[in-house]
């Protein structure tokens, strides 16, 4: 506080004036409102008193109002109720009680005990309504005080709440993290059976393949149209990405084919790829084995990428997909030099056709490890014959009349006593021809 005066809290600033009026009190039993002849001695201690307690308290308002205020103030500023009002009344009373006491001063000069005593009354009715001041504030501040207690236990009650909802949470995200390692096991664990199954079906297919002889050789053959099947898919998905117009490649391929429907124009790109794959195809004799040692073709690549596998894919790819249709689709020949340097990149995409590559060349060994082998292909326009043809998706079931070839598919073969099909896809002949 300015001027280094110690605060004073308000309800004992008010305390302290009532104190000091309490001791006029005793003088009521004192003759001098009573007496006609009043003791002068008395009357003068009664007059200091009653000027020492209201010089008190003018000093107590005077120099320590600016404690008692500030104080009020700072009290009431905290909560909602404003002690303006019990301000204004102390004031007032304190107005009351000095015109009182200059009232009792002049009663005495000359001495009048009416006025005296009226004077007295004065005193004492405004010293009740100072105590009712007093009053007033303390029970408001009790009041607030309960207010704030209140809204106090209205806050722990809700902290309690929220703990406890916490400890909840708590207990839920315990039980949710031992969940989830137990899940991260069972997963751990399922990984590890797939990874086994994965094994064992590479195995099976690995000592199938080591099994193949002549009596199996049509497994071969149905890769290989499988194969090729599987490889048209996403080349046909990336030029149609690539903004190809596939009706036109499918009649640059071969044009003015009669599909039943347009969604078979897809043959001409698998017999574009047959026709590819089977171009230069030889009946000389050569190892299978090193391709039957790895369950992945492209295994065999990694191990031996100058071997002849090595060769035959590289010799193939080039002569399958066009620079152009290689850069429509990647935006570089990036893959095709690398391809054309002698090296094979381990993409999605280069892995497919190594997998179709590997029945082809499969085929194509058995096929000369047999004397009498041989490839047979069927032209366009060849009337269809079931003796050495078979018609793709089943498109001649239950029907009847003469149908000519269109595209062929797959060429036909003939090992050793055994003749295998060639697959080609046909349209029926108009009857006036």
């Amino acid at each position: 506080m300015e001027g280094g005066i110690k605060p004073m809290k308000p309800s004992s600033n008010i305390s302290e004036i009532v104190s000091k009026f309490a001791k006029v009190c005793k003088f009521r039993s004192i003759g001098v409102f009573s007496s006609e002849n009043p003791n002068h001695l008395q009357h003068h201690k009664f007059t200091n008193d009653v000027k020492e307690l209201v010089d008190g308290v003018e000093k107590e308002v005077d120099v320590n109002g600016a404690n008692v205020l500030p104080d009020l103030i700072e009290v009431c500023s905290k909560s909602n109720w404003s002690g303006h009002d019990e301000i204004l009344k102390l004031f007032d009373v304190m107005s009351e009680v000095k015109l009182a006491y200059v009232q009792l001063q002049e009663a005495h000069i000359p001495y009048d005990p009416d006025k005296i005593r009226t004077a007295d009354e004065l005193v004492f009715s405004n010293l009740d309504k100072l105590c009712k001041v007093r009053r007033a504030f303390k029970e408001k501040q009790f009041q607030k005080s309960n207010s704030l207690f209140a809204c106090l236990n209205v806050l722990k009650a809700e902290i309690k709440v929220q703990e406890r909802s916490l400890e909840r949470l708590k207990a839920q995200a315990k039980k949710k993290d031992v969940e989830i390692g137990y899940l991260k096991k069972e997963c751990h664990d399922l990984d590890a059976k797939n990874k086994m199954l994965v094994e064992d079906v590479k195995r099976v297919e690995k000592e199938a393949i080591k099994r193949l002889n002549l009596s199996s050789v049509d497994n071969v053959v149905k890769e290989v149209s499988k194969s090729i099947h599987d490889f048209a898919k996403p080349l046909i998905a990336l030029m149609k990405a690539s903004g190809w117009d596939l009706d036109e490649a499918a009649n640059s391929i071969q044009d003015s084919v009669v599909y039943s429907v347009r969604s078979h124009k897809k043959y001409a790109f698998e017999a574009y790829i047959s026709r590819r794959m089977f171009y230069g195809f030889s009946l000389k004799s050569h190892n299978i084995d090193d391709v039957l040692r790895f369950n992945d073709p492209v295994d065999v690549l990694i191990n031996d990428p100058n071997g002849s596998f090595a060769e035959f894919c590289r010799t193939k790819y080039l002569l399958i997909v066009h620079p152009r249709i290689e850069a429509s689709f990647f935006g570089n020949l990036d893959q095709r030099n690398f391809v054309s340097s002698g090296k094979h990149p381990i993409t999605p995409f280069y892995q497919l056709f190594v997998k179709m590559a590997r029945w082809v060349w499969l085929l194509q060994g058995i096929a000369a490890s047999e004397p009498a082998s041989e490839m047979f292909v069927v032209n366009r326009g060849t009337e269809f014959c079931d003796d050495y043809m078979e018609s793709i998706d089943g498109l001649l079931d239950g029907q009847h009349g003469r149908y000519t070839v269109e595209l062929m598919i797959v060429p036909g073969f003939k090992i050793g006593d055994k003749l295998f099909k060639s697959r080609v896809y046909v349209s029926k002949l108009d009857s006036a021809s």
